[in-house]
């Protein structure tokens, strides 16, 4: 019987939080910051589809790891934008918030609201502490500019002092943007380029609230590099001849491969070129989003705020090209999809670290909430990086993320619909350590990578594992996917070796 059929059988949870006893401090345990004598302000660039494989024509974002600390094992709760973005904005899972896709009864905008997850941010907590807060670009699928929720002007939710987002900025030209309740159109000549536009309206937000003397946090969320792909016009030239990386998993199927991938065969040689062209528009692409980070920082210091301001890059997801017999797409729990960068850079953050601890996207939001000495309820499933930023030892730090999804995705009104050769997986549910891949979909196929190993996660040894491991993985994932607040969580997050 499949996981989803069973997950919350009373006995299986008893067993699992049995085996995975440890030490589980309550959230009033995690320290808080002491208060400065002016709140660290907030800078969050949140791109969209950015995988690993683009950090590298981003200098300015090379420059933060120069300068500030890079998560190595920092995975989402879901490789699809809604509700990865939900796990950002609350520090919730997906089964906690209810959002698990872009739309329909399980996910978008309308269950995120309608949940009253917007009353429980990151955002509401900060400007309860006196923060401006300020939101740029994309919000959550199925967010509409015009849209009014029943009110007498177009909506803006709540914990934002400045709200600039669009709905489809997919191309990055011909959009509507609400600006703080008014929806301003803009067309297709250079200046109203997407991407720019968040720049100089990202500069302004930071001007004035440096000289308000106010706190301030401001996400910019670009809908860059996600498709159409679409470049500034300075950048259409960039990368001539650049193609899309041949990995180890490039048009390749791993061994005994669940059978929504199991029918793809070889790619064609229209598909490898079309993968190209489009790696090479990506990275066009982002060069806008580059430069956005480097004017937001100019800005800073010209404002006389950067050395109190952290600054964070990250991506919703990350995003397959080719690998695995899969024309673009995500979705998957490969780790192409789900571990994506994430750079912080700011007070206390040790220069150039590494750390390889798992994290995961719920943890954004209580960082954020530390930062500005905001409380953080005791049922947000993330825990704090900041103490990580600082260099300081991983005191039993939780050894496995949850990634939680369901599909298949094939809404046709859906930005991020899916077909078999993209990938378009069934629902499941899935267990990442620092070693191991282990995948449970509601069919009863499961997956099992050792990535040490087989880091390209290319042999599916689910098949032979011994009935004994396979039942202890069962059980973990088990307590995991059920779990409703940051004590349960925490504890469901130690999984086995």
């Amino acid at each position: 019987m499949a996981i989803t059929h069973r997950r919350l059988l009373a006995a299986t949870v008893v067993a699992a939080l049995s085996l995975l006893a440890v030490w589980t401090p309550a959230r009033g345990a995690e320290p808080a910051p002491a208060p400065a004598a002016t709140a660290p302000n907030i800078i969050f660039v949140l791109t969209d589809d950015l995988a690993w494989n683009l950090v590298q024509y981003l200098p300015q974002v090379r420059q933060l790891q120069n300068e500030g600390v890079t998560f190595t094992n920092y995975t989402v709760t879901d490789s699809l934008c809604c509700p990865s973005r939900s796990s950002i904005l609350t520090g919730k899972l997906p089964h906690n918030t209810g959002v698990f896709t872009n739309g329909g009864a399980d996910g978008g905008f309308a269950v995120f609201k309608g949940r009253g997850n917007e009353n429980r941010t990151f955002a509401t907590a900060l400007q309860g502490k006196g923060y401006r807060t300020a939101f740029l670009g994309k919000y959550l699928n199925g967010y509409l500019p015009a849209d009014t929720q029943g009110g007498a002007l177009p909506y803006v939710p709540p914990g934002w002092s400045e709200w600039y987002v669009a709905g489809n900025g997919y191309p990055e030209y011909n959009y509507d943007l609400n600006e703080n309740h008014t929806v301003v159109h803009y067309g297709s000549a250079p200046a109203d380029y997407l991407t720019n536009v968040l720049s100089r309206k990202g500069k302004d937000f930071i001007q004035r609230s440096a000289a308000a003397g106010t706190p301030f946090l401001l996400e910019v969320s670009t809908f860059a590099p996600h498709s159409p792909f679409t470049p500034a016009n300075q950048d259409l030239d960039d990368f001539p001849g650049l193609t899309a990386p041949r990995t180890a998993a490039y048009d390749r199927l791993p061994s005994d491969p669940p059978s929504w991938l199991a029918g793809n065969g070889p790619l064609t040689a229209q598909e490898k070129s079309t993968l190209d062209t489009n790696f090479r528009k990506r990275a066009q692409s982002v060069q806008a989003v580059d430069r956005l980070i480097g004017n937001l920082r100019a800005q800073l210091t010209a404002s006389g705020v950067a050395d109190n301001t952290y600054v964070v890059f990250s991506s919703d997801n990350g995003f397959h090209m080719g690998e695995y017999r899969l024309t673009g797409g995500k979705q998957t729990a490969f780790d192409t999809d789900v571990r994506v960068p994430l750079v912080v850079a700011g007070p206390g953050a040790v220069p150039g670290l590494r750390r390889d601890e798992i994290v995961q996207n719920v943890d954004l939001a209580p960082t954020f909430q530390r930062i500005g000495a905001a409380e953080v309820a005791v049922d947000v499933d993330g825990r704090s990086l900041l103490g990580l930023t600082r260099g300081d030892p991983a005191s039993n730090w939780r050894t496995g993320a949850l990634i939680e999804h369901h599909g298949p995705n094939q809404a046709a009104d859906d930005p991020d619909a899916q077909d078999r050769r993209n990938g378009s997986p069934t629902t499941y549910e899935a267990l990442r350590t620092a070693t191991y891949t282990y995948v449970e979909y509601s069919n009863g196929e499961r997956e099992y990578y050792d990535r040490t190993v087989d880091p390209h996660q290319l042999d599916n040894l689910a098949a032979g594992l011994p009935a004994a491991r396979l039942a202890a993985l069962h059980t973990a994932l088990v307590a995991y996917v059920g779990c409703h607040s940051h004590s349960a969580c925490w504890t469901a997050g130690h999984v086995p070796a």
